[in-house]
């Protein structure tokens, strides 16, 4: 009678020019049963040369800031090259930057003072449903992303103008409210008005949660 084999660990790849965090984080993955650190790398210029199919990653914990090939080049690059790796961010990030991130390909975010507990626990949910995020907020929002296919969603039978679609490919951008309303053509205050009515409507509270819509419903096209 044959033994079931042990499934193979999942392999992770480290991204951060930090020696101490990152030789600490590949010591703390390294203790997890089930994972091991396959290649570590001070950039994304290093992480790209180093890269080859015995070491390539299931998952890459990526800092956002270094100072050559940062982490937004890196999940770009990985987003079209190799989109089966799953990008889990390491850093203090704030809403603009999560939008274009999660635009980008990104797959889950942890704050640099994460527990072991915590980045094990993110990374079983990559690999398993494919998101998670610490933040309450954004977590909420990667949840609407994945449940807004079904028949319940609360995005299921929205209805939208053609204004608010315009106004809805702007926010996923750089521009600040008034640039999108001059963009558009439109005063300040009917911009406040689309936003608001978008918030009740789409049943969310932030520019992120309106990002979020229009990037789950395909009116705005992810990397990926």
């Amino acid at each position: 009678m044959m033994q079931n084999q042990k499934p193979p660990d999942v392999k992770i790849g480290l991204i951060d020019d930090h020696i101490l965090l990152r030789d600490s984080l590949a010591a703390v993955i390294n203790s997890f049963e089930g994972y091991t650190i396959s290649m570590v790398a001070d950039n994304g210029k290093e992480f790209i040369e180093r890269l080859n199919p015995s070491n390539k990653p299931d998952i890459v914990v990526l800092d956002l800031s270094m100072p050559e090939m940062d982490g937004h080049e890196t999940t770009y690059w990985i987003a079209k090259n190799h989109p089966e790796i799953r990008i889990l961010i390491l850093t203090m990030y704030d809403s603009e930057t999560l939008i274009h991130l999660i635009k980008s390909g990104v797959r889950g975010f942890l704050k640099k003072d994460v527990s072991p507990g915590e980045l094990r626990h993110a990374m079983q949910c990559i690999m398993a449903d494919g998101n998670y995020c610490s933040h309450t907020i954004t977590g909420r929002l990667f949840n609407l992303m994945k449940n807004q296919g079904s028949k319940n969603s609360a995005w299921g039978n929205v209805i939208l103008n053609e204004n608010e679609i315009t106004f809805l490919k702007h926010v996923t951008t750089e521009m600040t409210y008034k640039e999108i309303a001059l963009q558009m053509k439109i005063s300040p205050r009917t911009i406040d008005n689309y936003r608001d009515a978008l918030f009740l409507k789409l049943n969310v509270k932030s520019r992120v949660g309106l990002a979020m819509y229009a990037i789950r419903s395909g009116i705005v096209t992810m990397i990926y």
